[in-house]
């Protein structure tokens, strides 16, 4: 995608690698650190979610003292799918939040490193899994619309 509307794809790539130290933080600290860390990482994703990767803040830190340094990218973005990503994330946060709360630590942690496998295929290869099934979704939906 091309134009205004555009992300630079850097851009969720950066804030996935936050992402994934700090849920890879979560799974190592005690109960109540990662209660606090994983939270966080809702928030983050719930404004990533409702506003848009590039509001989160750091998607904030990336446009401002990041991507001035860097070239131009080849190509912008559609920024929906991920926004899609943001909101599966903010849905394994919630999870966790609500396991360690509850105290079923285990389903907070498989929470957890759940998220930590999409964040770190994203940080890593460049491969979005949230954004890929929102692809997939669109992809059958069209196909359900076509007689």
């Amino acid at each position: 995608m091309t134009g205004a509307a555009g992300i630079d794809p850097r851009g969720p790539r950066f804030t996935a690698s936050v992402t994934a130290v700090l849920l890879a933080a979560a799974l190592v600290v005690p109960e109540g650190i990662a209660t606090a860390v994983v939270g966080a990482l809702a928030v983050f994703f719930a404004i990533g979610a409702g506003l848009g990767v590039q509001r989160t803040p750091t998607g904030v830190l990336f446009r401002t003292l990041i991507r001035p340094r860097l070239t131009p990218p080849a190509e912008l973005e559609d920024p929906t799918p991920p926004r899609f990503a943001q909101a599966v994330g903010l849905t394994f946060a919630v999870v966790a939040v609500v396991g360690y709360l509850t105290g079923t630590v285990l389903v907070a942690q498989v929470a957890v490193g759940l998220a930590l496998v999409a964040a770190l295929l994203n940080a890593v290869f460049g491969f979005c899994l949230g954004c890929e099934m929102y692809l997939l979704g669109a992809r059958f939906r069209s196909a359900r619309a076509t007689p």
